[in-house]
């Protein structure tokens, strides 16, 4: 096969991935201006060292589409593998993949997404109540502590506040672990010193205690009748010879990967609609109307709009395991392909007015398949979807049900920046709120 890749910016290595790391949108909006809609992107491990950037629908949908065995999505991703583990369900793949999805499924079926929605009620119920009319809020800050409130009861099921309290801030830490850390994990020998070292010790203390909390749930003579996560994963895979149950280390991984795939992402996507609302009033009001009337699909459009804008983890990527040939460009073994979520949701044959904010855009079926990607899609699709989604629905109408928000004085839309993997908003999204305003 011939093995030359498509062009793509010629500046050093080092520079791309630097750029790749802090600015990625810079970097991908430049290149797509100056290559068009495949380019190659060339980084410093351990990100890939030939990275080949597609947006356009029917070249996500070929890969998407691909066969597992020839595209491993687990490979593509190994930069997270120190910290969700080697058996998490984003970095396994093929059969090893596929049980894990299998095992994981019943615990996001529509039945059990409707028994999480009152513990989800209450929870978000709980941390609006604190919000004072009148004050300035940091959006992302106050929703970092919701959505991580959910993660701890609803996903791992702790109810005693004094191993919550435990747990709570040895989780922010690994949420938000420090961007070097990713390259120290290529030199082993850097775990004995500096942010590495601090890393590996809260990565061992998560440990212990998310360990004693399965042991202490195995031992629960009535683990069946619990409605969180845990409880419904230590339930399957028991007693119906498909498949092994998770083991201890398994649920770990599952755990962390659930923690840093459904907490971050979905605070995020909270954040930056608060203040798109609050920049764009009429939406609000229209947003707003909804809450008070119960009326989730426009909320719920509202959400999905708000992570189409305002992306908030840039791409997938599938490592090719042979040569292949996609969208008529040959591939060699061993690359990287990305499937640009943060390019697709740009394109104006994709978005006509791509930078507005219109969630009638998701009433209207003018949204088309392969464009819409913040869960990515295939037989790798986040099986956490129909959960984030359901959570910021739930979030949004207790919010929007009780205050309207609006901008600080002076104020405008922030821009975003790169926090661990998701890009948020760079001043934490300060919004004012104020309480009792009618809703036209």
């Amino acid at each position: 096969m011939h093995t030359a890749y498509p062009p793509g910016p010629r500046i050093p290595r080092a520079i791309q991935t630097l750029l790749y790391a802090k600015w990625r949108g810079l970097l991908l909006d430049t290149a797509a201006r100056r290559y068009g809609d495949v380019f190659t992107l060339r980084l410093v491990p351990p990100y890939a060292e030939q990275l080949v950037v597609f947006s356009r629908p029917e070249h996500i949908r070929e890969i998407f589409a691909g066969s597992p065995a020839d595209l491993h999505a687990g490979e593509g991703n190994r930069l997270l593998v120190h910290i969700m583990g080697t058996r998490s369900v984003l970095l396994t793949d093929e059969q090893e993949h596929a049980r894990a999805r299998r095992l994981l499924m019943p615990a996001f079926t529509g039945s059990a997404l409707h028994g999480y929605r009152g513990m989800v009620e209450a929870i978000a119920k709980t941390h609006v109540d604190r919000w004072v009319s009148g004050s300035t809020v940091t959006a992302l800050d106050r929703m970092n502590e919701l959505t991580l409130d959910v993660i701890m009861q609803v996903v791992f099921g702790m109810t005693d506040e004094r191993r919550r309290d435990e747990l709570a801030p040895l989780l922010r830490r690994i949420v938000n672990i420090n961007p070097i850390v990713f390259f120290g994990w290529k030199w082993p020998r850097l775990e004995r010193y500096g942010v590495w070292k601090r890393m590996r010790a809260t990565q061992r203390a998560i440990d212990e205690l998310l360990l004693a909390e399965i042991a202490r749930r195995r031992a629960h003579p009535e683990v069946d009748q619990r409605a969180d996560v845990l409880s419904r994963l230590l339930a399957v895979g028991a007693g119906d010879g498909a498949d092994q149950p998770l083991s201890d280390a398994e649920l770990r991984d599952q755990l962390i990967t659930l923690l840093l795939a459904g907490h971050e992402t979905t605070a995020s996507a909270l954040s930056w609609a608060l203040q798109e609302l609050a920049a764009n009033p009429d939406i609000q009001e229209a947003a707003r109307r909804a809450a008070h009337d119960g009326d989730d699909k426009y909320l719920k459009a509202v959400l999905k709009e708000s992570m189409r804008r305002r992306t908030i983890i840039a791409a997938t990527g599938r490592r090719l395991t042979r040569d292949l040939t996609i969208g008529d460009i040959p591939l060699p073994e061993g690359t990287v392909v990305s499937t640009s979520i943060l390019l697709a949701h740009k394109r104006s044959d994709n978005y006509p007015d791509a930078a507005r904010f219109r969630p009638d855009r998701f009433l209207d079926g003018s949204v088309a398949a392969n464009t819409w990607l913040p869960f990515g899609g295939g037989v790798r699709r986040c099986i956490g979807a129909g959960f984030s989604l359901m959570e910021g629905t739930v979030v949004l109408r207790e919010v929007l049900g009780r205050f309207t928000v609006a901008l600080p004085e002076g104020g405008r839309a922030e821009r975003a920046r790169i926090r661990n993997i998701t890009h948020v908003p760079a001043h934490g999204a300060k919004i004012v709120v104020s309480a009792d305003a009618p809703v036209r």
